[in-house]
């Protein structure tokens, strides 16, 4: 890599490249040096890496800012092209709708106004464009309120500028920026308060008590008005130019070209709560709110920042996090070295696990962040692993209010994190979960975490990590392998004959028959003495067994014999009893369980249908509350279907993409042979139409190719389209049946009046004495909760939730959480569903969770 490059990647940072140094001053100016030596012979390149960086580094602005506004005392026109090309980024971004392309942008036109090469009522013009955009759109007669998350993302843009610039356009501009902020409060004014229904971290946070909270852009702007009230000082945010000042004020401020925001889009035709709500959605994931916070700490651990620099830190590592997504090691390096003057450790572990749980998806795949969490606990090894203990002790605590959803992911990325650490966890200070009920979520949470970490290990190796509290084994999966019906040694009384005709399947397969062949023999041999039941439980637990092996065993049952299982199970009834025989064969394996019905459905051997029938049988639903293995089959099911749907959608694209090739193909093809034929020439002296014989042919059968690729492509499409209709049409069918089961057994269990407060307060009180109980608050240094000082040096630990109280508030937690995870899948169907499901008889418990999910108004209820 180039040298200048070099120096403009670690500018800001200690590096070999400014020999260690952390003097912002001397690596500007070291920069600026070899940039200026570069400069006549590499602009070219120069320009388009040096907004890059701009792009990619963002929290490193203020510094670029200052070095194109020293190499704007150079050479003008460079730092035009500069302003120019970030005007075009700019304005694809407003077209397009690329956030953080958007908000980055906004960012580094503040910076080059600070560093005086743009002229800042430029700026100023620019937030005003913004600004009335937004009041444009949330205006009930001339805009489209449905699309008031882009409206506000807009306004969240301008104010975000303001700790990088504000005190600059105060100074310069004060009665523009004025003009600027009360056209903020103005708009604030008049959209709506933006609910966080269904998308909050905990449950009880959605409780509909009389506070209302401040939503995302209401809390900035009262940050931004205790920054204004403070003179816009900041300390997380550098102000380089100020050293260079004396010099930028010399250099010509460049005007910015106008921009223009896209037009919000039609109304909805109908003015109906429906319609508004489907666009909503829509312009809620165009425009998603970044971040929402997850208070995890006390307030002493953060009390010593400004409201302004927390913002400021988050948004530092949210852009580390955004551009570093596939460099988990940089990602690390760069958190750890931010440009702030205080410690901020505990405000990076609430990002981070606010971005892993964040709904109603992460930003990236969970893994990401468990990678980063990890790089982080050994770049800070003396200070962050104490910090993640203490947000897992604390989120432990209230593990009974987390969504089901974020509950989930916390189980899977803790597991995941442990055995990246050795699974070594003072499992001691949870030992008196064996104390509570089997249905609360603490004992729960720590029987599915044991149960995840067997997963990713070994079961001699998890009981080993808890023998410092060795009760904690009655939580461990069992540790039997299969649970195969028809062997001989397994002490199960089976008939004879049965065990004779698995030893015979057994011998067949291991003959290498074929499908065909042992279709036959059942069909002709067994089947008509033994009926179906028999039949299908041998067969099906033999070729199980068969399979046991590893997954490459079952994957090949599967294949060489799949056809025989579909033969038996040809129907929605037989396919739930074969995934019932599954279940039984590995009744001690949950994993096993999953990943066998998984592979079945992805082979199609059993429907969507027939794994939701099982999951609501009599004996999973027992286990809503206790267990997590039929969620999982049922999730398992659901994504599998949503991605055969997103599959088609993108092979459609891409045919779209190439039929329009191919008819551009046959269309100067075509064009091409009738010029050709069109074309006088002479033949023997005299005129003729159309060129010599040869030439036309070949023209001809490049046509002729071009119109059958055409056709060929154009069939394609059309055998797409139709697969996608009728996935839809399945899809439809696969949530009105996954509804109806929900509200079924919501109906027989929830009391008429029931509420969700009235069922956290209902049930028998268990208190349980501790020795030592975690505490919520994590105030030793090393994450380690303090010891109670009440009743006598021992907690009480009271849960006072009965089993079929939580039982109903856990399956309305799954029910929230599908809803919202397939919301776009779902709001296309959802007037046949108000029809056919959530109908007034529905108890309003079950239509509140789905309406949460799919963040539905309150007015549509």
């Amino acid at each position: 890599m180039s040298s200048w490059k070099s120096l403009l990647l670690r500018i800001g940072d200690k590096s070999s490249e400014y020999n260690s140094s952390s003097d912002l001053k001397d690596h500007i100016e070291t920069c600026f040096g070899a940039l200026r030596r570069e400069l006549a012979h590499s602009s070219s390149e120069i320009l388009p890496f040096l907004l890059q960086c701009a792009e990619q580094l963002p929290h490193k602005i203020p510094l670029y800012g200052t070095l194109i506004g020293l190499l704007n005392l150079e050479d003008e026109d460079f730092v035009k092209k500069i302003v120019e090309d970030t005007q075009n980024v700019f304005q694809d971004a407003l077209g397009s709708g690329n956030c953080d392309r958007i908000r980055i942008s906004m960012r580094f036109l503040t910076a080059l106004m600070c560093s005086k090469v743009l002229q800042p009522a430029s700026l100023v013009v620019v937030f005003e464009t913004l600004l009335s955009s937004a009041a444009i759109t949330v205006d009930e007669e001339k805009g489209n309120p449905s699309w008031q998350a882009r409206a506000d993302f807009y306004v969240i843009c301008i104010l975000s500028c303001l700790p990088w610039g504000g005190a600059e356009l105060a100074e310069q501009v004060p009665e523009e920026i004025e003009r600027v902020l009360v056209g903020i409060q103005a708009y604030l004014s008049i959209r709506r308060h933006t609910s966080d229904s269904g998308l909050s971290f905990f449950e009880d946070d959605e409780s509909g008590g009389d506070i209302v909270e401040k939503d995302f852009l209401e809390d900035l702007w009262e940050r931004i008005q205790v920054l204004s009230n403070n003179g816009w000082k900041v300390e997380s945010v550098p102000r380089p130019h100020l050293s260079f000042e004396a010099q930028l004020v010399a250099g010509k401020s460049h005007e910015f070209g106008p921009i223009s925001c896209p037009e919000q889009p039609e109304p909805p035709s109908t003015n109906s709560a429906v319609a508004y709500g489907k666009q909503k959605h829509d312009a809620e994931l165009k425009y998603p709110q970044r971040i929402r916070r997850l208070n995890i700490f006390p307030a002493s651990k953060t009390e010593d920042l400004q409201p302004i620099d927390r913002f400021v830190v988050e948004e530092y590592l949210l852009d580390v996090l955004l551009f570093f997504n596939g460099c988990r090691k940089e990602c690390a390096s760069f958190m750890v070295g931010l440009p702030v003057p205080f410690r901020y450790e505990y405000l990076m572990a609430e990002t981070i696990f606010s971005q892993l749980l964040l709904l109603p998806h992460p930003p990236f795949k969970p893994i990401y962040y468990t990678l980063v969490i990890m790089d982080l606990c050994k770049a800070l090894p003396g200070a962050f692993p104490a910090v993640v203990a203490g947000a897992v002790r604390a989120l432990f605590d209230k593990i009974a209010g987390l969504d089901m959803e974020c509950r989930t992911r916390l189980i899977l990325w803790f597991s995941h994190h442990l055995s990246n650490f050795q699974f070594i966890w003072p499992w001691d200070e949870w030992a008196y979960v064996l104390d509570l009920p089997k249905w609360a979520p603490q004992r729960v949470f720590v029987q599915e975490v044991l149960e995840r970490e067997v997963r990713l290990s070994y079961w001699d190796k998890i009981k080993q990590s808890i023998e410092n509290a060795s009760a904690l084994e009655e939580l461990l999966p069992p540790k039997g392998g299969p649970n195969f019906k028809y062997g001989r040694t397994d002490g199960q009384e089976k008939t004879e004959q049965e065990q004779a005709i698995s030893a015979d399947l057994s011998n067949k397969v291991k003959g290498r028959q074929s499908a065909r062949e042992i279709i036959l023999w059942i069909e002709e041999n067994i089947y008509p003495i033994h009926g179906l039941e028999i039949t299908l439980s041998v067969v099906i637990q033999t070729l199980l067994d068969i399979g046991s092996k590893s997954f490459t065993h079952l994957i090949t049952v599967l294949e060489r014999y799949g056809q025989v299982m579909a033969k038996l199970c040809s129907d929605q009834d037989k396919q739930v009893m074969l995934i019932a025989e599954v279940s039984s064969y590995w009744k001690n394996n949950a994993q096993m369980t999953a990943i066998a019905i998984d592979r079945m459905m992805g082979y199609r051997l059993i429907s969507n249908l027939a794994i939701v029938r099982w999951v609501f049988s009599p004996e999973n639903i027992e286990q809503f509350h206790i267990s997590d293995c039929p969620w999982e089959v049922l999730r398992n099911a659901v994504s599998k279907t949503y991605n055969r749907i997103t599959d088609l959608r993108k092979e459609i694209s891409s045919l779209k993409k190439g039929v329009i090739s191919a008819e551009e193909a046959a269309s100067k093809a075509k064009a091409d042979l009738e010029a050709a034929e069109s074309k006088l020439t002479l033949l023997e002296g005299e005129p003729v139409l159309g060129e010599n014989p040869a030439k036309l042919k070949h023209l001809k059968s490049v046509a002729e190719k071009a119109k059958e690729e055409e056709e060929s492509m154009h069939d394609s499409l059309q055998a797409k389209e139709a697969l996608l209709a009728r996935a839809l049409d399945e899809n439809e069918v696969l949530f009105l049946s996954l509804y109806k089961n929900f509200s079924t057994v919501l109906m027989e269990r929830l009391p008429d009046d029931a509420t969700l407060q009235s069922l956290k307060s209902h049930g028998d009180s268990m208190a349980v004495d501790l020795e030592e109980s975690p505490a919520m608050e994590v105030d030793d240094e090393n994450g380690i909760p303090k010891k109670s000082q009440s009743n006598g040096g021992k907690a009480t630990n009271i849960y006072n939730v009965g089993e079929k109280e939580q039982w109903c508030l856990s399956t309305l937690g799954y029910l929230k959480a599908f809803s919202r995870q397939y919301a776009s899948e779902i709001w296309p169907h959802i007037e046949k569903l108000d029809a056919e499901v959530f109908t007034e008889d529905a108890h309003p418990l079950f239509r509140k969770a789905v309406y949460s999910g799919l963040r539905r108004l309150s007015n549509e209820l």
